[in-house]
């Protein structure tokens, strides 16, 4: 089955954070999204007495039953053919508490028919994760092609770019310049050249950097996307979901939702629970974690992963491994970390090489599909204790390594799909990348879970990530400062609050080192009638990874069959 929800991994802030570092030194890019504004005004409510999420006392019961929303609930898609499949575009308010001030956000749609006349259940709504990932792109890589016969026969298979991400209009970018004219580094004045930012910021002068690197991404996020910025979070895109399944036609909506997708899909249950038919979330994040909590999971989970690959890489790759013990591998990685804590390996065609962060990307970033990466990680490894870390800097961008086996991906050609104007004011259509996740990851998160404004409180988090997690849990400290100054959204840690909601399928993974194993546990508990399916297996995500998982999960989806307490499947 095709994995496109792992093309470009990063859930939460941990690995784009890290990438983002060794990307800006390399000037592959310029900087990434830290999306904070003081100006931004958006009101903050306090959880409520049982801990749940506040409700926000301007949306009723029913928001399709509000005047000012009927346009949208009763708009008719107009699908017309875009390759091999259909495409259309949804447009949603962009405030929901204003959708009549004339502002929207215009999302692309694409669908593969493959219902059966007679058949035919209804729609099947797929996100791939992020956030940022592109649904469009998820159609067009072909996915219907690689679900199961019974599913393909019973559902029209569905997939959007949310707001503010890919081609939505108007999109998210951080870019204040044409992204198609980086800044050559002999161009820059010395100031400016980028220096490289310790794992473990220490000293006074690395934390005072550390935050005025922070802080200056988030000044180009507000000149290039500011008025967007307080309207793309979660909740607000699970309502946009339900206005796609209304314009889908659909009573009921059937979902299917990786590692960030699942943080919409229970967004949506929450919000609408009388509206779910059937509803997987696969590689859970469970809302009841903080940012400490959540980041301090995902850097153990990531530990932990590449631990389990030492181990495992003879069974794995055989001779392609880059030691000849468990014990080798270890000690060639502890080797590669302190070379680049002390400076920089060499990468080609750029100026500033492979930092310690960008290692500690490249390897958290190849322990999500082990069965597909961990070949090239050897090679990439092996190449950089010779001292070339160029394979290593594609991995910690989320490309391939260049010169390795892997098949090669060629990128369709199909027309980008044409969502309209959006009537929000942001940067000019040059300065936003085809490629905007980077963007879109970091300004979700920020805007979704709370973080402390203190900066005091993530240089207390150093010492205990540290312990439990190495150079990754303080890795994920530092990059968590990139939400220091944002705005707080409505949201806060919570038990899930969706009563009526009928039976949902949570699927974990045991070694999942992004949307740790525990989370998918926890998210199974706090649903209803949750079920857990539990995939004994590392890498991230179950369901397209095992023929055992795939048949559980399409089972449900055809015909809700309930998955047993305990049921497990096995790599």
């Amino acid at each position: 089955m095709i994995l496109p929800w792992t093309d470009h991994p990063g859930e939460y802030l941990v690995i784009t954070a890290a990438a983002r570092h060794r990307r800006r030194r390399q000037t592959l890019v310029l900087a990434l999204a830290v999306l904070g504004a003081a100006s931004l005004a958006g009101c903050t409510n306090g959880p409520g007495p049982d801990g749940n999420r506040p409700r926000s006392s301007a949306a009723p019961a029913d928001p399709a039953d509000r005047p000012e929303l009927r346009r949208f609930y009763s708009q008719q898609l107009t699908w017309r053919p875009c390759g091999d499949h259909r495409c259309a575009s949804l447009t949603v308010p962009m405030d929901y508490s204003r959708p009549g001030n004339g502002k929207t956000f215009v999302l692309p749609l694409a669908k593969t028919v493959t219902a059966t006349p007679g058949k035919r259940v209804g729609s099947l709504v797929l996100n791939p994760g992020g956030p940022g990932e592109r649904g469009v792109q998820l159609i067009k890589d072909g996915v219907a092609d690689d679900l199961g016969r019974g599913l393909r026969e019973r559902f029209d298979v569905v997939s959007f770019d949310p707001r503010g991400v890919g081609e939505s209009k108007p999109a998210l970018t951080c870019l204040t310049k044409d992204p198609m004219k980086p800044v050559e580094p002999a161009e820059r004045p010395v100031a400016e050249q980028p220096e490289s930012a310790p794992l473990h910021p220490r000293t006074e002068a690395e934390r005072v950097a550390a935050l005025a690197d922070a802080r200056t991404t988030a000044a180009d996020c507000r000149k290039a996307s500011g008025p967007l910025l307080p309207h793309v979070g979660t909740d607000d895109a699970a309502r946009d979901l339900d206005v796609l399944r209304a314009a889908l036609g659909e009573r009921r909506l059937t979902y299917v939702g990786w590692s960030y997708g699942t943080s919409l899909g229970t967004s949506y249950a929450e919000q609408f629970p009388r509206r779910v038919r059937a509803m997987v979330l696969d590689g859970a994040v469970d809302p009841s974690l903080d940012w400490r909590q959540r980041m301090l999971g995902q850097s153990t989970g990531f530990r932990k992963a590449v631990e389990e690959y030492a181990d495992s890489c003879a069974d794995a790759i055989g001779d392609g491994c880059p030691g000849a013990t468990p014990e080798e591998i270890r000690a060639l990685i502890d080797r590669l970390l302190e070379r680049t804590r002390r400076e920089p390996l060499p990468v080609d065609d750029s100026a500033y090489g492979l930092d310690a962060a960008g290692l500690v990307a490249a390897l958290s970033l190849s322990m999500y599909t082990p069965e597909d990466q961990w070949k090239g990680l050897s090679e990439a490894l092996r190449a950089a204790d010779e001292g070339d870390a160029t394979k290593l800097a594609a991995l910690a961008s989320g490309e391939e390594p260049p010169d390795t086996d892997a098949d090669a991906e060629t990128e369709t050609s199909d027309e980008p799909v044409d969502a309209g104007t959006g009537t929000a004011e942001t940067g000019s259509a040059s300065t936003v990348p085809e490629d905007n996740r980077d963007a879109a990851l970091i300004a979700v998160n920020c805007l979704d879970v709370p973080h402390p404004r203190d900066p005091q409180a993530y240089w207390d988090a150093l010492a205990p990530a540290e312990k439990a997690a190495g150079a990754y849990g303080t890795a994920g400290v530092t990059n968590e400062l990139v939400c220091r100054d944002w705005p707080a959204g409505r949201g806060r840690p919570h038990r899930v609050d969706a009563p009526g909601v009928p039976p949902v399928l949570v699927v974990g993974t045991a070694g999942d080192p992004a949307t740790p194993y525990g989370e998918a546990v926890g998210l199974a508990r706090q649903f209803p009638g949750g079920m857990l399916l539990s995939f004994d297996s590392p890498g991230h995500t179950g369901y397209g990874r095992s023929a055992c998982v795939d048949e559980k999960v399409e089972e449900y989806l055809i015909a809700l069959t309930k998955v047993r307490p305990g049921t497990t499947c096995t790599a």
